[in-house]
């Protein structure tokens, strides 16, 4: 059976034709930039145990618990280390925290402002 006629490369300015999306030069590199912002996988941080913690955490604090304290009452939709894995944390209860995802987003920019 006859192969489908080759396509031009993918990769911005190439010249080459292939029957996939990138060419033998460009596969490599497109493979790499792609994964360039994927998380880590050597550190397996978050797995199956970690989602049972978070809903058994969820299941005992069903609200935001920052706005809870200030008078709304929220559903809680993350759970947050307040001192994260990666810097020393545990899963522990004492250093969770039942947030919604507006709250959650705003830690989670002020911690990453506050790193740089």
């Amino acid at each position: 059976m006859p192969y489908k006629p080759k396509k031009p490369c993918a990769y911005p300015g190439c010249p080459n034709l292939t029957h996939n999306r990138y060419c033998e030069i460009h596969s490599a590199k497109a493979n790499r930039e792609y994964n360039k912002y994927r998380r880590p996988t050597d550190r397996k941080l978050y797995g199956r145990q970690w989602l049972a913690i978070r809903n058994l955490y969820i299941q005992k604090h069903p609200l935001c618990e920052r706005c809870l304290e200030a008078g709304r009452y929220v559903p809680a939709a993350e759970v947050h280390h307040k001192l994260a894995l990666d810097k020393g944390g545990t899963n522990d209860e004492s250093n969770l925290q039942a947030l919604c995802k507006s709250c959650h987003s705003a830690i989670t920019i002020a911690e990453t402002n506050s790193d740089r």
